[in-house]
């Protein structure tokens, strides 16, 4: 025998942890799309969720100077 098996490792827990783990419900069609872009596919819904908040922070800023 060769010894203990290789056990397969994942990423580990971050460091700082900047994401929460969340359930959201989304349309089937919303998920092909971004899932047929291929693998990250999360992460590049998460990407475009924060491009709207993004713009919208910057809106409502400008709004309330005004």
């Amino acid at each position: 025998m060769l010894g203990p098996p290789v056990l397969k490792r994942g990423r580990g827990l971050q460091k700082t942890p900047t994401k929460v783990l969340t359930t959201v419900r989304l349309d089937a069609d919303v998920i092909a799309f971004f899932k047929a872009q291929g693998r990250g596919y999360q992460t590049r819904i998460n990407d475009e969720l924060r491009k709207v908040v993004k713009k919208n922070q910057t809106t409502r800023s400008t709004r309330s100077r005004t």
